[in-house]
């Protein structure tokens, strides 16, 4: 999908450093999905944070049994 922005010309130069790319087309998408990619793992992370999500994971003294059995 091609779309139009207005963006400063100085905005454009930061965005095409930043962004590692000589071309104004490519170091702004490069930008735009890594901040897509960025709020993603953000809004996961928030969810983990506030608790609405949880992992349960086993303690790691049960996980840790077999490797003692091994050293044996």
């Amino acid at each position: 999908m091609k779309i139009t922005v207005d963006l400063p010309d100085k905005a454009v130069r930061d965005i095409c450093r930043y962004a590692g790319e000589r071309k104004k087309g490519p170091a702004i998408r490069k930008m735009a999905l890594e901040n897509l990619n960025w709020r993603m793992r953000q809004a996961l992370l928030d969810k983990f944070t506030s608790g609405e999500w949880s992992v349960d994971l086993p303690d790691w003294r049960e996980l840790r049994k077999d490797r003692e059995l091994s050293w044996q």
